[in-house]
Order: C-alpha cells, then structure tokens, then sequence
C-alpha cells in the first residue's frame, strides 16, 4: 500500500521511543497493530461487498438478457405455431373441396334435398345421399354402374328389412 522500506520503519519507532517513552510504547504498539488490522478487515468487507453488488448487477443485467431471449423465442414459436395453423386450415380446407365432388361443382348440401322425395325425410349425412346427383351431373361411370368411386358396390338407396 504505501511504500515505506525497513530504514524508514526504524526511523518512526525511535522518533516513536523518543516521544511516547520506553514504558508505554508496548501498549501503543498493540493498540496501533489492533488499529491497523481493523482498518484491513474493513477495506477487505468494503471490496468484497463492491465485488458482490458488481456481481449482482452482472446477474440482472444476465437475467435480463435471459428474459428478452425467452420472449424473443416464445413469439417466435407463437408466429410460427400460427403460420402452421393457417397452413393446416388451408389444407384441410382444400383437401375438403377437392374429396367432396358436390362442393367441387357448388353443389354443397343440395345433393340431400335433390335426394329427398316428398314422403322422406332428407338424410343427415350428405354422404348417405343416393348418388343419383351423379348420374344427372353425368360424373362418372362408378355412379351409373352401381358402385361408389371407390370401387365398392353401391347398396340400393331403399331396403325394407323384413323380420
């Protein structure tokens, strides 16, 4: 801390001896060695704490960091969990208009009502419809030789069950 040699040392503790005198400088001694170990216990806690508040602040400003990165990536996510979710809408949609042919041609929900004579009811499922919209659309073969698009056999459209 200071620059003080061992000649210069020597010279304060005769200067000392002259002036306090040979039977009190021992306690002056103590007192001024207990002083001086005081004063470096002081100055190490005063370090340590400017150390633990420079520490501290390095952890907020870290944490703050943390928490702009974790809201940066959370929107993120969000942004493209909703680009995702547009894409999805669109596709079903689309698959939903090209594997319903009624919608294809903006025949959506009239195949039940053409269907429906008077006496019936129209049925709940479009797709339990009798496929005589086909026929009069002229869409295909399946439909006019008894079996659906997908190659299975079409039942007939009024079965009594007889028990």
């Amino acid at each position: 801390m200071f620059d003080i040699g061992f000649s210069e040392l020597m010279v304060i503790g005769v200067v000392a001896l002259v002036v306090i005198g040979p039977e009190r400088l021992p306690k002056v001694a103590r007192t001024a060695g207990a002083l001086f170990g005081r004063m470096q216990r002081y100055v190490a806690d005063v370090k340590a704490d400017i150390n633990r508040e420079i520490d501290a602040s390095e952890l907020k400003d870290l944490k703050k960091t943390m928490t702009d990165a974790a809201q940066s990536f959370e929107q993120s996510v969000k942004s493209h969990a909703e680009d995702i979710q547009t894409e999805v809408r669109k596709t079903e949609e689309e698959f939903n208009r090209l594997s319903n042919p009624m919608m294809h041609f903006g025949l959506a929900g009239g195949a039940a009502a053409t269907t429906a004579t008077a006496g019936e009811p129209a049925p709940a499922n479009p797709d339990d419809a009798d496929p005589s919209p086909q026929l009069e659309l002229g869409l295909g073969s399946a439909a006019s030789s008894g079996s659906d698009p997908a190659g299975a056999p079409a039942a007939p459209a009024h079965t009594a069950v007889q028990s």
